[in-house]
């Protein structure tokens, strides 16, 4: 078993870090509160349990540039402390920025937090790897401090107007993919080889689209006025809409959103309903199920998904994962309606009627039992 620690791990990357390292159990996952890091024995307790640590804790903004640089040189020095008390000889892969060599209190912090690791390397037995990390975005960012792109999400998904200070061509990363970085610098560092010259690393995460802040509005104006204003999934084929797709929907308002009723359209032949429209590729599929079943108990980590409830009646549930708040939603086939799935959102779908429950599904990928993106959690 590896043991792997995380600094910062109520943050932004940190949550996405956690959620998905606890899908190996091969890992045991450690993490340590502000206050416990504040705690000189408990800080020093964490990092000796850890083989492996990954420093993200640090303050991205603050009115003041001098309070930012002084709390996050504060805060590695606290671990550095700590790795010396405990006589550590752990892998910490710190979590520096694309902004180290800029003219800003938070690059001038994260440059000189790399050297006082790289000093702490060289005098040691213990290991570090700086990421040189672009920006970040994905579900869940913190508006105004965490990226733009959960700025405008936030803002558009209020009913506000965002505006462009400066429209700069942004270095981004999706957070999944930041994720899928750092899990094979573990891996792939385990051995002592990679630190045979030196023991320490500088390694840029390279940025996977470089684009223009209008550009990224405009895309996430057409987001919703395709999928709010007329309930059309977008064309998700290319990784960065789908990543980007998948960020606006979990700033939406789940709760008044949902159900979503359809238009029934009702004459002397029967009925008929416009159930999907997609400008996406995907897969589209139906299922049967009987009296006081449920199915699911289950989320996605990229796919996202349609439930559209045709005949019957069913209680769907959501929940955020590492959060107990559950939405319910009730829907009868005499008013067909659906609910969306966003990812990161354990869900589940009951047949609450006495008939058969008769439901229509839409993902945005095909199946594939080798790589299903489907982890089982109750709601």
């Amino acid at each position: 078993m590896l043991n792997i620690g995380i600094t910062g791990s109520s943050g932004f990357i940190g949550k996405h870090l956690v959620n998905t390292l606890n899908l190996n159990k091969k890992i045991n996952l450690f993490t340590i509160d502000k206050d416990n890091y504040n705690n000189k024995e408990k800080l020093k307790s964490f990092v000796k349990d850890c083989n492996v640590i990954i420093h993200l804790s640090s303050l991205n903004r603050h009115e003041d540039g001098k309070t930012l640089f002084d709390k996050n040189i504060e805060i590695v020095k606290k671990l550095i402390n700590a790795l010396n008390d405990s006589k550590s000889n752990s892998h910490v892969i710190f979590s520096s920025s694309i902004q180290e060599n800029s003219n800003n209190s938070y690059g001038k912090s994260k440059k000189k937090s790399g050297l006082l690791l790289e000093d702490w390397a060289n005098s040691s037995d213990g290991k570090v790897t700086s990421l040189t990390i672009p920006n970040v975005f994905g579900p869940f960012g913190k508006p105004f401090y965490n990226s733009v792109v959960a700025t405008f999400c936030y803002q558009l998904a209020e009913g506000e107007t965002p505006s462009i200070d400066s429209d700069n061509e942004l270095k981004l990363i999706y957070v999944g993919e930041l994720i899928d970085n750092i899990l094979h610098i573990i891996e792939s560092q385990r051995t002592d080889k990679v630190f045979s010259k030196s023991s320490f690393i500088r390694l840029p995460i390279l940025p996977t689209n470089k684009i223009k802040v209008s550009k990224i509005l405009n895309k996430l104006k057409r987001f919703k006025a395709l999928y709010l204003d007329n309930a059309i999934i977008p064309d998700l084929t290319q990784g960065f809409d789908k990543n980007l797709f998948n960020t606006f929907l979990c700033y939406l308002d789940h709760k008044s959103l949902f159900p979503y009723n359809l238009k029934l359209n009702t004459d002397k032949r029967g009925s008929f309903v416009e159930t999907m429209k997609f400008n996406s590729s995907g897969q589209v599929s139906f299922s049967t199920t009987k009296p006081g079943i449920t199915r699911g108990n289950h989320y996605h980590t990229r796919k996202f998904e349609r439930f559209a409830v045709i005949e019957g009646k069913a209680l769907i549930q959501l929940r955020k994962i590492g959060s107990n708040k559950i939405y319910n939603f009730t829907l009868n086939g005499e008013t067909p309606s659906f609910v969306d799935m966003p990812i990161w959102f354990t869900h589940n779908i009951k047949n609450i009627g006495t008939a058969n429950l008769l439901t229509l599904f839409w993902i945005n990928e095909t199946f594939d039992e080798k790589d299903p993106d489907t982890y089982f959690e109750k709601v």
